[in-house]
């Protein structure tokens, strides 16, 4: 077996402040925030004279964690943020959440925009796609306990 377990996913924000309150409300926990730079880094990533802050959040069952970035230096290079859902590359990241609609009430103060509309799959999910901070598309899903 090659690959022992998903680590982590990461996103770039600008405000990792508000990225932080975000997800802590969606559900996520703050496991650490560093800085992180020298020579080594750059060698990893093929970003030179990187100067970055993250923060780790970890999802309630312990198994998933969610890296945030903010670049220091050098500047960000792109912006993909407000990417349609058919853009090439990163698509989104999927939350599992117990109560959709209480999670969007909770999430709207924080910025989050609906995509499309919430749609019952088949009695077996509610489904949702939102933007979170800065853009970030998110998907949502709450399991309903039916069958198709």
């Amino acid at each position: 077996m090659a690959v022992k377990r998903l680590d982590n996913v990461g996103i770039v924000v600008e405000d990792l402040d508000g990225a932080i309150a975000f997800f802590k409300e969606l559900g996520l926990e703050l496991e650490g925030r560093a800085p992180i730079d020298g020579e080594w880094a750059g060698r990893i990533t093929g970003v030179h004279g990187q100067r970055v802050e993250i923060a780790m959040m970890r999802t309630p069952d312990g198994h998933s964690r969610l890296e945030l970035s903010r670049f220091i230096a050098p500047p960000v290079a792109d912006d993909h943020r407000r990417a349609p859902v058919n853009a090439l590359g990163y698509l989104r990241v999927m939350f599992a959440v117990d109560d959709l609609d209480d999670t969007l009430a909770r999430l709207r103060p924080h910025g989050m925009e609906l995509v499309g509309d919430v749609v019952d799959y088949a009695n077996v999910y509610r489904l949702c796609y939102i933007r979170g901070p800065e853009g970030i598309l998110l998907g949502l899903a709450q399991e309903l306990g039916g069958g198709a």
